[in-house]
């Protein structure tokens, strides 16, 4: 199911040029208050078109519960950048484990109604010699028969790729990798200890230098072994930070800069 879309500017070099993004975290339609979060990330949306970055990516809960109000709600509000917008879906938009219990429906189901809503769960994008893979957190967090394994493939591959053409690689996805240690245990906030090992490892050897995530709507910033692990604050209900989102500077050597942009009216 994931692909790799064109370049975004396909007329201009390839090489490693700098530019900037946007990462913006959990608009999550409803769990701010529903009017609230529509404000809030109509107010991303202006902000984000003022600073004129190369794109922006969200890292998942697009909406606090997917149907068709929500999901009509968020791509009109989405269609509103000026610069491309690339999701990834939260726990909030897809299944949560064997049975969706806020919808009763299966988890193939609810994969399928995002899809149908939302668009692809995974796939990648090259932006000035860089890759940005776009990764669905919960074909991890749980095995779901015909999905998870071709998504597991599909990362692999793509990863082997990117590495093949010596593009350094940025994942988008939902839940962090950890919040404070490799080792910690596993946690509603995390990635499973063994699929956290498994991909970190990969990550290593790959060629990833950034992992973008949400979920968690605080600021987390860890280093594990040079590449760069950013959660970033939440733009419908935050836990101790301004509701805001950040601005990426790639450029020069890494760490890349990253800087926090609170919502101008809130």
């Amino acid at each position: 199911f994931g692909q790799q879309e064109q370049a975004e500017d396909p007329g201009r070099p390839t090489n490693k040029q700098p530019f900037t993004f946007v990462q913006i975290c959990d608009p999550q339609l409803g769990m701010g208050g529903y009017e609230h979060d529509l404000k809030t990330f109509r107010q991303a949306v202006t902000q984000t078109n003022a600073l004129k970055p190369d794109f922006a990516v969200i890292c998942g809960d697009l909406v606090a519960r997917l149907n068709e109000k929500s999901a009509k709600d968020f791509n009109r509000i989405k269609a509103g950048f000026t610069v491309p917008c690339h999701c990834v879906p939260g726990n909030h938009d897809v299944f949560h484990g064997p049975q969706d219990k806020r919808n009763n429906i299966s988890p193939a189901q609810s994969l399928a109604n995002y899809r149908k809503a939302m668009g692809r769960d995974y796939y990648s994008f090259e932006h000035k010699g860089r890759l940005f893979l776009c990764a669905n957190t919960q074909l991890w967090r749980v095995d779901l028969e015909g999905e998870s394994e071709k998504h597991d493939q599909w990362v692999k591959e793509t990863l082997a790729t990117a590495s093949k053409k010596g593009l350094p690689v940025f994942v988008v996805m939902h839940h962090p990798l950890y919040a404070d240690t490799p080792d910690e245990k596993d946690t509603y906030a995390n990635l499973p200890k063994e699929k956290r090992k498994e991909l970190l490892e990969l990550f290593e050897k790959q060629g990833v230098v950034a992992v973008l995530t949400g979920h968690a709507h605080r600021i987390i910033i860890r280093d594990h072994k040079g590449i760069q692990l950013v959660t970033g604050e939440a733009t419908s209900k935050t836990h101790g930070s301004p509701l805001g989102f950040r601005l990426w500077h790639v450029e020069g050597t890494r760490p890349y800069r990253h800087e926090s942009v609170p919502l101008e009216e809130f």
